[in-house]
């Protein structure tokens, strides 16, 4: 009787030890005209939109990224105020874009260096002491821009603010 039960926890032993055979699965046989999946832009230019609103006012901007070199639109829609309209053009500093503001306003065409800080998907617009540097207001000291809460510009549709950046 020991030996038959030895003999069986033996051969059951034997048999759990053995090779395990993996199934071969079939290659995948697909069409060559279905497409499988979509490549990912990751670098081409990427827009973005964003609008602040106080009161009657309003700023809307534009800003097409590509690969931290930096233009579009923007726009300071003032209710009571002159109000002004251009192209912005610039670049990527880690967090803060550095852009440069063309605009016409008054029926006069201007340009002025304008920041914004970028953070959880909001520009917070620069303010600092600006000069005029051959015609050009430039900020006088980079260090002490700042960027309050109150200058907040949030992310929106594209398709919403199109008609205020024509």
């Amino acid at each position: 009787m020991k030996k038959l039960i030895f003999t069986g926890i033996l051969s059951i032993v034997a048999l759990s030890c053995g090779k395990k055979e993996t199934p071969k699965l079939d290659p995948v046989k697909t069409d060559s005209a279905e497409i499988v999946s979509k490549p990912i832009d990751t670098l081409g230019s990427k827009t973005f939109c964003y609008m602040h609103v106080i009161g009657k006012d309003t700023i809307v901007a534009s800003i097409d990224d590509n690969l931290g070199t930096l233009i579009g639109k923007l726009a300071y829609k003032n209710h009571e105020k002159d109000s002004s309209k251009g192209d912005v053009t610039g670049f990527r500093s880690g967090d803060t874009l550095k852009l440069t503001y063309e605009f016409a306003s008054e029926g006069t065409t201007s340009k002025r260096d304008i920041f914004f800080l970028q953070k959880d998907n909001s520009l917070f617009e620069g303010i600092g002491d600006q000069k005029d540097n051959g015609g050009q207001m430039v900020y006088t000291n980079e260090k002490k821009i700042s960027y309050p809460e109150d200058q907040k510009l949030e992310s929106v549709d594209c398709e919403k603010i199109s008609r205020i950046l024509k």
